[in-house]
């Protein structure tokens, strides 16, 4: 309250009036209205729940692989180097007590007994050749192939004919001996194969022997006239036909390997050959085999092989001194130890539909097989 007013503000009675030049005085400040309350906003509405019910649930299963990924199989080899020592020196007293004869007998158990110990996913391979068909197959050799040979050979150096005959029976008993090699390729792969199974399903080899022939003749050429560079070529044009024509049941195997891609490697372990003392060749050799692998397919699955070098080179150094230090005993387990390192270096992967393969059964005969002990061509798989 001002000195002089009353509460309402007028002048009182009894107060003594402000003097003459005073400042008025000031009217009362109001105290400040109290805020609103303030109003909450509307409340959230409730988030849907997740996953939503109304989608349909994915089956279970395997969550889906990744491009390029599947299912990789490796082969086991479940035989030992005693086992296979025990079957070589039987195998040998009974093919000196038959001067020979049973040469054909230890083969196939030989055969026998490593195919029996391979397993693929959980299943052995099996051997069902026989001892009684190679015997066969190589007289039949013999006779087609050996008897011409043998008496060309003798109108050209033993006989006395004119020279235009014996030029004309060395011509010829080149030929055959060029053409014979392919052939015996061939009829052994056809034989081998169309004796083996798995699961109860035979492979088998559809191969013509004159399209080899036509690969070899083109490829011999080539190779002289480029001086050993078309060797890479030829070597690929013959994988592919050997690999593209082989079946397990009724799915092909196939290989889609092009020369151009070992020329270099090649090149360059020719150039390396004297600074490496010819080591070059053990990389060229892991180089050829991965290349060969991996781009061999088998339906939807490819091989992959990861041999190197260096391992390769490791594997035959220790093969060579157990030979020599043993006289040749340890053949059984240097046999062992190079199925164990092919096998540790290889895989099938990818997916593979192995229940839709069904059985294609293959006419084959002996002859081949027959023809590539008897040359001794260096082809046999076991």
């Amino acid at each position: 309250m001002v000195d002089g007013q009353d509460p309402a503000g007028r002048p009182s009675f009894f107060r003594k009036p402000a003097p003459a030049g005073s400042p008025a005085p000031r009217p009362p400040i109001a105290p400040p209205s109290p805020a609103p309350p303030a109003v909450p906003p509307p409340p959230a509405p409730p988030a849907p729940p997740w996953p939503p019910e109304n989608l349909p649930t994915p089956p279970a299963g395997p969550p889906p692989e990744a491009p390029g990924s599947g299912p990789l199989r490796r082969p086991l080899f479940h035989g030992t180097g005693g086992t296979l020592f025990g079957i070589h020196v039987v195998n040998t007293l009974l093919t000196l007590v038959t001067l020979g004869v049973y040469y054909f007998w230890a083969k196939t158990r030989l055969r026998q007994y490593l195919f029996s110990q391979t397993e693929i996913e959980g299943d052995r391979f099996a051997y069902h050749g026989t001892g009684r068909e190679l015997l066969l197959g190589t007289i039949k050799a013999v006779l087609v192939f050996g008897v011409p040979i043998f008496l060309l050979n003798l109108i050209r150096d033993v006989l006395d004919v004119p020279v235009l005959v014996k030029v004309g029976a060395g011509l010829l008993s080149a030929s055959l001996l060029f053409v014979l090699f392919p052939v015996a390729m061939v009829g052994a792969r056809r034989y081998r194969l169309g004796r083996t199974s798995w699961r109860g399903i035979r492979f088998s080899f559809r191969g013509r022997v004159w399209e080899l022939v036509k690969i070899v003749i083109v490829g011999s050429f080539f190779t002289g006239l480029t001086f050993g560079l078309y060797y890479p070529y030829f070597l690929v044009a013959r994988q592919a036909f050997m690999v593209s024509h082989s079946y397990f049941g009724s799915e092909r195997f196939d290989f889609a390997g092009r020369g151009r891609d070992l020329l270099w490697p090649y090149v360059l372990a020719i150039l390396l050959t004297l600074p490496t003392l010819g080591l070059s060749w053990v990389w060229y050799i892991a180089r050829k085999r991965r290349y060969f692998w991996d781009h061999t397919t088998f339906g939807t699955a490819r091989f992959s092989c990861t041999v190197t070098g260096a391992a390769l080179l490791g594997l035959w150094v220790v093969n060579v001194l157990l030979l020599v230090c043993t006289l040749g005993l340890a053949w059984p387990w240097v046999r062992v130890r190079n199925i164990h390192f092919a096998f540790r270096n290889l895989a099938l992967v990818g997916p593979l539909d192995l229940a839709r393969i069904q059985q294609e059964a293959q006419r084959v005969s002996a002859i081949g097989e027959g023809l590539s002990g008897f040359f001794d061509s260096g082809f046999d798989l076991a």
